[in-house]
């Protein structure tokens, strides 16, 4: 774009952005003579967006309600923010689906074509595993990394841990999805040749390589396979619990990613209450006692005997919390 069109456009922003701006200070921000402030004001007005002069010492102008919504102009954080919110507002009861439909293919045409072309890439990539909103990570790794799984491209990523311990990885990505409030991918680590889960929020660089890949077959993939790795991944503790309670009730407070539930005894549906073997691999016990209390129904601690005696040494202090002094 020209620069005085661009100057105006950024106008457009200014006034949408807060209230009333003096004339003094859009000429400021433009870097152009409060003349050239009027003159920008005049266009916009015959492009119909109604920017109202507000008179007197403090005066200037500010954006009145108008009847149509003026152009937008997002960058690609904002871009993408909005879209994924249009698709979780989607998801929920109730929800005009034409409505959001119409607005997702607004935002999509105020983008520029290289833009636009990697949000479309983003939304056929990902696997969105639950209704839960989750959390948008920098809009530009997020594009990056569908992108080379759209490609078939490995990426040069940099990664931190848990521990904020960084590394640098050679992947080859294949799954992007979104699952329990975070985005993850799952990949081939070049370095160990073996499968990885990445959080997107950890990745504080992404960039695409030369070269190309062939991923595991779609059958092998998917958001099965990433809860699969939550639940059997190699944390300091194996607990064991045989608990009487329905399926339901278990998965109310023990979801698909942490706990794996195998049925005991007969029971005619899954609603029932039955006996029930839960495995959780966890990295600290202290999460588990409040968890098991809040199921309410019997519970047997198979293993670790570590976890009963921190069981134990819980409810010694609740007691003495409730006992009167």
């Amino acid at each position: 774009m020209s620069g005085p069109i661009l100057r105006m456009l950024q106008l457009l922003e200014l006034l949408q952005a807060t209230g009333m701006r003096s004339r003094g200070e859009l000429a400021e921000r433009l870097g152009v003579d409060e003349r050239t402030v009027r003159r920008y004001v005049g266009h916009l007005r015959e492009m119909e967006i109604p920017v109202e002069t507000i008179r007197g010492r403090h005066g200037g102008y500010q954006i009145a309600v108008g009847l149509r919504m003026p152009p937008l102009m997002l960058s690609e954080d904002e871009a993408v923010a909005v879209v994924l919110g249009l698709l979780h507002a989607q998801s929920v009861p109730g929800s005009s689906t034409t409505a959001m439909q119409t607005a997702m293919s607004k935002v999509r045409r105020s983008l520029p074509t290289e833009s636009a072309r990697k949000l479309d890439v983003l939304l056929r990539t990902t696997d969105f595993a639950d209704a839960r909103e989750a959390a948008v990570p920098a809009a530009g790794i997020l594009l990056t990394v569908a992108d080379a799984i759209h490609q078939r491209h490995p990426l040069a990523l940099r990664y931190r841990d848990g521990s904020g311990q960084p590394s640098n990885r050679t992947v080859h990505p294949y799954d992007l999805i979104a699952y329990s409030g975070r985005w993850y991918v799952i990949a081939l680590d070049s370095d160990s040749d073996a499968e990885k889960t990445f959080r997107l929020d950890r990745i504080t660089s992404a960039r695409a390589v030369p070269g190309t890949f062939t991923a595991p077959p779609r059958e092998q993939r998917g958001v099965s396979r990433l809860i699969d790795g939550f639940v059997g991944a190699d944390y300091a503790w194996h607990v064991v619990l045989r608990v009487h309670a329905s399926q339901e009730r278990i998965r109310d407070h023990q979801p698909t990613s942490i706990a794996r539930i195998e049925k005991l005894s007969d029971a005619n549906t899954d609603d029932e209450p039955t006996w029930q073997r839960i495995d959780i691999n966890a990295e600290r016990l202290e999460w588990l006692p409040p968890v098991i209390a809040a199921l309410d129904c019997p519970v047997i601690v198979d293993q670790p005997t570590e976890l009963g005696t921190l069981i134990a040494d819980v409810a010694a202090r609740l007691l003495t919390i409730a006992a009167p002094s």
